[in-house]
C-alpha cells in the first residue's frame, strides 16, 4: 500500500557509508525511526521491508497449489497460463505507473514497480519449475542466490553503494534515467531488472514450501518442517548478511531472500498452529477479504492515492491536506500518520469486503 505523504521525517543514521546499510529512505516513508539494532539498520525491520518478500513468498506457495493441477498433464498448458498471467500483471503495473495518463508523458514512464516485479518473478519462476526436476529446486535456488552475490560483488568497491551497484548501472544502460525510479535522490530502481533474479528465488522458495505442504498429510509435521527450515534459512541469511552481502531490500540481496523467506516460514507455521491446530478462525475474515482479491485491492490503493493527489486544496493536495489538517491536528504527528494509513487501509478493505460478500473474485 502507498504511504502517507507529508508526514514527519525522522532519519536513522546508516551503519556506514555503504548504501546497503542506509535505510533512511524507508524511515522517511514510514515517518518514524525505530532502528537501534544491527538487523534493523540493515534495512529489514521496517514494515515496508517485510511485506513485499512475504507476498512474493506466498505467490510461490500459491503457485505450487496451482501447478499441482497441471503436474501430470501437458506442461505447455501451464507455461502458457503462467506467461499470460505474468504479462497481464506487468501490464497492469505499467498502467498504474502511467495513471492518470494525461499528466505524464510515456517517454518519462517508470518501467518497473511492485506489480512488474511480481509478474516477472512469477513468469520466470513458473518456467524454471517446469523445466527442472523438482528434487533439484534447492540447488536451483542456491545457484540463483550465489550467482547474484557474485555478480553484485564483481563491481568492486563501489558495488555496494547507491551510485555504483550493478542494479542501477544496468538499468541506466538499458532504459535511461527517465524510466527509472528517483526516490533515492538519484536514478535507482529498487525493482530493477537485475534484482529481479533473486526475487525469482523468493518465489521458488515459496514454491518449495508449498510443494512440501501439499505432499505431507500430517499437519504437525508440516509445522515442524516450516519451523526447522525457516530457522535454518533465517540463520543462513542473517549470517550471510554479516559475511559480505548485507540483508537489504532495495537490491533484494541473496541474504535478504533467505532471511525474509525464513521469517515467512516461521510466520506461516505460527498461523497454521493458531488457525488449523487450535481452530481460531473467525478473526481471519478481515484478511480473507483482501486475500480473495489481492491484485484488485492493490491496484485500487494506487489509483485512490494518485486520484487524491490530483485534487488541490490550497497549496496542498487532498491526501496531504487530510493528514496535516485533520489527522495531525487531532492526533499529533505519529499517531495521526498511523491513523491516516489505517483509515486508508480500511477504505480499501470495505471495497474488498463488498466483492467477497457478493462472491466476486477478479482474476488475471
Amino acid at each position: 500500500m502507498p504511504y502517507a505523504t507529508e508526514t514527519p521525517i525522522t532519519r536513522c543514521l546508516p551503519r556506514n557509508d555503504h548504501f546497503l546499510y542506509d535505510h533512511s529512505q524507508y524511515t522517511r516513508k514510514l515517518g518514524v525511526c525505530i532502528c537501534t539494532t544491527p538487523a534493523c539498520q540493515m534495512g529489514w525491520m521496517h514494515p515496508n521491508g517485510s511485506c513485499f518478500p512475504l507476498f512474493m513468498f506466498i505467490v510461490g506457495v500459491s503457485m505450487a497449489i496451482s501447478y499441482s493441477k497441471f503436474e501430470n498433464g501437458p506442461q505447455k498448458e501451464w507455461i502458457n497460463k503462467a506467461v499470460t498471467r505474468g504479462l497481464k500483471i506487468i501490464l497492469i503495473g505499467l498502467l498504474l505507473n502511467w495513471f492518470p495518463f494525461y499528466t505524464k508523458n510515456i517517454t518519462d514512464l517508470r518501467l518497473f514497480g511492485v506489480l512488474q516485479r511480481i509478474g516477472l518473478a512469477f513468469l520466470f519462476a513458473s518456467i524454471l519449475i517446469t523445466l527442472i526436476n523438482k528434487k533439484y529446486l534447492w540447488y536451483l535456488l542456491a545457484a540463483i542466490l550465489v550467482s547474484y552475490w557474485g555478480i553484485m560483488l564483481s563491481a568492486g568497491d563501489q558495488g555496494l553503494t547507491l551510485e555504483g551497484n550493478l542494479v542501477r548501472t544496468i538499468d541506466l544502460a538499458l532504459f535511461g534515467e527517465s524510466h527509472i525510479y528517483k526516490g533515492y535522490g538519484i536514478p535507482f530502481d529498487p525493482e530493477g531488472l537485475l534484482s529481479t533474479l533473486p526475487a525469482i528465488g523468493t518465489v521458488i522458495l515459496g514454491f518449495i514450501t508449498g510443494k512440501n505442504l501439499l505432499s505431507n498429510p500430517d499437519l504437525n509435521k508440516k509445522i515442524q518442517w516450516l519451523l526447522i527450515i525457516g530457522i535454518v534459512c533465517g540463520a543462513v541469511g542473517f549470517l550471510w548478511g554479516y559475511m559480505g552481502f548485507p540483508i537489504n531490500k532495495p537490491i533484494w540481496s541473496s541474504s535478504y531472500v533467505l532471511y525474509a523467506g525464513g521469517l515467512a516460514m516461521l510466520f506461516l507455521a505460527v498461523m497454521m498452529w493458531i488457525i488449523d491446530v487450535n481452530g481460531f478462525q473467525k478473526w481471519t475474515y478481515i484478511f480473507k477479504a483482501f486475500g480473495q482479491n489481492p491484485l484488485v485491492s492493490f491496484a485500487l490503493s494506487g489509483l485512490f492515492v494518485k486520484t487524491m493527489n490530483l485534487i488541490p486544496i490550497g497549496d496542498k493536495k487532498l491526501y496531504g491536506w487530510l493528514y496535516s489538517n485533520v489527522y495531525q491536528t487531532t492526533f499529533g504527528d505519529y499517531l495521526g500518520s498511523f491513523l491516516l494509513a489505517l483509515s486508508f487501509v480500511m477504505f480499501i478493505w470495505i471495497f474488498a469486503w463488498i466483492l467477497d460478500r457478493k462472491g466476486i473474485i477478479i482474476k488475471v
